[in-house]
């Protein structure tokens, strides 16, 4: 471990700002997309993939950038993951074409997948045992708050400036990154020289890519559709494929033998939990926001701020906790939370005001912040400065694909339940199509017939739909609870355990 003194908290200051651009890209986009559709001319797929190509390219080369933090070192390849993020914000504000905007987007996509997971790598690199929860804490926080922050920032600017300034906006803050990193951050790499491991980087890649591609389609056209469950089954195969091979191979992009460890594997799983959970929340309250409560896009990030005021509060008591008892503790206690508040917010009507939501969501964000630092240190907590890159970048990928699931999953939940619920007698034929469409679409049909028993109808069928999802997410939240007891062990247990020589 390298000895940085105060100048290691610069550096991850520094990274947790840059990494604020990778949650704004997520959310700020789907703000700038009416707008952005009618300056480019822009067709429906050609929207979607505006979306698409970010997350299919994150997928694709999450993994080969783990890899390559570690062969070629950890500050260059950040410096170039910050240089191409910035190029590729500006090359996007600048687009004058749907094509050129998606160019930039896969751009941006290749930038974040660099940049999430050896921003997380350099923590078991710089900080000690003791300080690395309370580092883990700052990252997640980092990585969450920019979801948020999107619609706010997003709203201000294009109500004020034209589209390209939300991406704009990345390029000072790139910046700051791009100047804390190159000046204090010393060069760390892994002395063995792994290979580059080729098979392992074309499966894993099209495996990932593919089973993303899927799981993103089957949410627009629902698991009916024959084309999107080939790319889930395609990505599945190639993904076997691919650990089969990762056993066998001398020179393998990622070491198999970490999911050995209980704290790795279960660390990760929980974290992929946490973020199926997660990203269901912040899929669904949104709509909630908007098409029940009326407002509009910077309100709703307003909105969204007790979520990260919880995780903030949650990531920090449970540092002093852990220090205290034990991760286990903390990750019981969060479960427990995320439970709570979910099972709360399944029991949403029509009567409540956002005053109740506020009480749901801090908890929710209590629990995301109790448990999903303390998973991700466990997990990181076995990984060797040697792969430091490729093993937080397995971890990354497991929970891009779990949040991409879970959306995916808990969307068809919301759906049926809305469906299940709505009251089409006596609406007009041309205006059933577009209430069965959405929440958002249905609000909007009732608007232009000025029917209110329409938008009662509307709002209520999704708010059933939420709560049977909100449901589904206490179940995952049980679950993590039920992980937790049976293959976690709490320091003073492990302590045991390495005294009596028991494995």
């Amino acid at each position: 471990m390298m000895d940085l003194g105060k100048r290691k908290w610069w550096v991850l200051g520094a990274l947790a700002v840059s990494l604020l651009t990778v949650g704004l890209d997520l959310t700020v986009l789907n703000l700038a997309l009416p707008t952005i559709a009618e300056d480019l001319h822009a067709s429906n797929s050609q929207l979607q993939w505006f979306a698409d190509a970010y997350n299919l390219v994150l997928a694709a080369a999450l993994l080969p950038a783990g890899l390559l933090g570690d062969r070629l070192g950890r500050k260059r390849m950040l410096i170039i993951a910050l240089i191409l993020f910035g190029a590729a914000s500006a090359a996007s504000a600048y687009a004058h074409t749907a094509g050129q905007l998606i160019a930039g987007r896969a751009a941006l996509g290749l930038g974040a997948a660099f940049l999430l997971p050896l921003s997380m790598s350099i923590i078991p690199v710089i900080f000690t045992e003791q300080e690395r929860s309370k580092a883990i804490g700052i990252w997640v926080t980092a990585n969450s708050i920019g979801i948020p922050l999107g619609p706010i920032v997003g709203g201000w600017l294009l109500n004020n400036y034209s589209w390209g300034s939300v991406f704009l906006i990345d390029i000072p803050i790139i910046i700051v990154g791009l100047l804390a990193v190159s000046i204090l951050l010393p060069e760390s790499r892994s002395s063995e020289k792994p290979r580059v491991d080729l098979p392992g980087v074309l499966l894993s890649s099209i495996g990932l890519s593919g089973l993303t591609y899927g799981v993103i389609e089957v949410g627009e056209k629902g698991w009916g559709d024959l084309s999107s469950l080939l790319f889930i089954l395609a990505g599945i195969v190639l993904l076997a494929v691919f650990i089969w091979w990762e056993r066998r191979t001398a020179h393998a992009l990622i070491d198999i033998s970490l999911f050995r460890s209980p704290e790795f594997t279960w660390g990760s799983v929980l974290a992929t939990l946490v973020s199926f959970a997660m990203f269901g929340i912040l899929f669904v309250t949104p709509q909630y926001f908007q098409a029940v409560e009326g407002a509009d896009a910077m309100g709703t990030g307003l909105r969204l701020l007790p979520i990260i005021g919880g995780l903030i509060v949650g990531a920090k008591v449970s540092d002093v906790i852990t220090a205290w008892k034990g991760g286990k503790w903390n990750l019981l206690f969060g479960f427990l939370l995320l439970t709570g508040g979910m099972s709360l917010g399944a029991t949403t009507h029509i009567g409540h005001d956002y005053g109740f939501t506020s009480i749901w969501i801090s908890i929710v964000g209590l629990g995301i912040g109790f448990v999903l630092p303390v998973a991700m240190d466990t997990a990181i907590s076995t990984l060797s400065a040697e792969r430091s890159g490729v093993g937080s970048a397995l971890i990354m990928a497991l929970r891009q694909v779990g949040g991409a699931i879970g959306v995916a999953l808990l969307g068809t939940v919301l759906s049926n339940g809305y469906h299940d619920k709505l009251n089409l007698d006596e609406i007009p034929g041309q205006a059933v199509e577009a209430v069965q469409q959405s929440v958002s679409a249905g609000a909007a049909a009732a608007d232009q017939l000025h029917s209110e028993n329409l938008l009662n109808s509307v709002r209520m069928a999704f708010i059933h739909g939420m709560d049977m999802m909100l449901w589904v997410c206490a179940g995952i939240a049980v679950l993590g609870l039920l992980f937790v007891l049976a293959f976690l062990h709490s320091s003073s247990e492990r302590k045991e355990t390495e005294e009596f020589g028991i494995n």
